[in-house]
């Protein structure tokens, strides 16, 4: 018998090798009897969904499936910062989209799993709540901004890695509220928009389902506060890592190895753009110190070798 979990990714035409690597890194990491229902929600002018760049994938996995769903031309000219387009708030309307689900996951394709999804997938009660997702530390800066839309950071979650409760937010009418608030010019766009509209109706969910940095300076601070010893081991070992800033396939950043080394492994993997991108990083690595060198190639032979 097979464990079918619904998940949906939204993307424009700048971010396809992106989602590519991310979703080969959530079937490498399936388990023999999951399989994972795909929707990718787009806008109407992606070229993307007329290619067959998806269709490689099938090469390598059979446990899964792909659909593509146009949002039209919805948020189209909302506001937009930090390079993150309109196409962020398709999220917003994945109960209207994909009717088939009561329960669906939610992901940004600025992510690497190293897990499978079925045993929260199959363990989260969302019963009495609209959304689930991750609490992370942030910066003073980051904590203001918050408390200004009136929430504390201990209940604003991250809208890049999502459990959503559909049923519950067609029954309460939330879509037209979440189009409505979409609407203003808040700072983190989306983000902001689910925890108003959701505000009181939030599950937080353990930090290894997507904290904000996983594997960050924050877990590896032997004095942090922000978790335990075990939820520190567990985002180690099989955390989901979602790279919220910079971009690893941009620029050397904050486990950006990690991210390179499951392009490596994936059915997209290119000699040629592998090269060029280490090769652009040479100066940047000859500043990185000795220490930081090391750990990169440890990693490096670890993941080669296993």
């Amino acid at each position: 018998m097979r464990n079918i979990l619904p998940i949906v990714f939204c993307f424009d035409d700048n971010l396809v090798l992106p989602a590519g690597i991310c979703i080969n890194s959530l079937l490498l990491h399936a388990k023999q009897d999951t399989f994972y229902d795909i929707f990718i929600l787009h806008d109407k002018d992606a070229e993307y969904p007329k290619t067959s760049f998806f269709n490689k994938l099938k090469e390598q996995f059979n446990n899964f499936s792909i659909t593509f769903r146009s949002v039209g031309d919805e948020f189209r000219g909302n506001y937009e910062i930090r390079e993150i387009t309109y196409a962020a708030y398709y999220r917003l309307l994945i109960p209207d989209i994909i009717p088939e689900y009561d329960k669906i996951f939610y992901f940004d394709v600025d992510i690497i799993f190293q897990c499978d999804l079925y045993d929260i997938y199959n363990s989260v009660d969302l019963s009495n709540y609209y959304i689930g997702g991750v609490s992370t530390p942030t910066s003073d800066i980051g904590e203001y901004i918050i408390n200004k839309i009136g929430m504390n950071v201990e209940d604003y979650i991250c809208s890049g890695t999502l459990i959503i409760n559909s049923k519950k937010i067609k029954e309460d009418n939330k879509i037209p509220e979440f189009k409505d608030v979409a609407s203003k010019r808040w700072k983190y766009q989306d983000q902001d928009t689910l925890n108003i509209v959701c505000r009181g109706n939030i599950l937080i969910l353990p930090p290894w389902f997507g904290v904000v940095g996983t594997i960050s300076k924050i877990v590896s601070d032997k004095n942090q506060k922000f978790y335990t010893n075990n939820e520190v081991l567990k985002i180690k070992s099989d955390g989901i890592i979602h790279y919220n800033g910079p971009k690893p396939w941009k620029e050397m950043c904050l486990n950006f190895d990690i991210w390179w080394e499951y392009y490596r492994k994936s059915i997209f993997f290119d000699y040629q753009y592998y090269y060029k991108f280490y090769e652009s990083q040479l100066n940047p690595f000859d500043r990185l110190t000795l220490w930081k060198r090391v750990k990169i190639l440890l990693r490096y032979f670890k993941t080669k070798f296993q």
